[in-house]
């Protein structure tokens, strides 16, 4: 039986382990490695080969929409008409759209390198060991798991 289960980088992984240890499970049975963080950031136009399902432009076309149709039914009573109050109107809405969003995008970006690169910790033990070593993990705030029959 293989149980894998991924940590944040904290003390945690190393309570983990020792009471895996104390448990009667060998060091050579426990494997841990850290995930290294991506260097490049990410891209914030989609293409048509990479989509991320995030997209710039959602926001800027409601706001554009909603404020154009605004600027249209005012214009009757302003002075410039319908036709320039609705101009007006979605490039206000397209303009305040996008800064919505970028300023959304650099929030994400901020709390993402916050997150400290995760550790995966691979543990081959028996069947019957299985249960024993699942709490351990959970009780150390394991992020996630498997358990892969071998």
């Amino acid at each position: 039986m293989l149980v894998i289960a991924t940590f944040e980088n904290s003390t945690f992984i190393e309570l983990a382990i020792s009471a895996l240890e104390q448990r009667g499970i060998p060091k050579n049975k426990i494997f841990a490695a850290p995930l290294d963080k991506r260097k490049e950031p990410r891209q914030l136009f989609d293409t048509i080969h990479r989509a991320d399902g995030f997209s710039l432009f959602d926001a800027a076309a409601i706001l554009g929409t909603c404020l154009m149709l605004l600027g249209s039914i005012y214009g009757y009573v302003l002075k410039w008409g319908p036709i320039i109050w609705g101009i007006i109107g979605a490039v206000t809405g397209i303009i305040l759209g996008l800064i919505v969003k970028l300023l959304l995008v650099k929030k994400r970006k901020k709390s993402s390198n916050r997150i400290s690169s995760e550790i995966v910790v691979m543990i081959r033990c028996d069947l019957h060991q299985k249960e024993l070593v699942e709490n351990i993990l959970w009780d150390n705030y394991a992020l996630g798991m498997t358990c892969i029959n071998k």
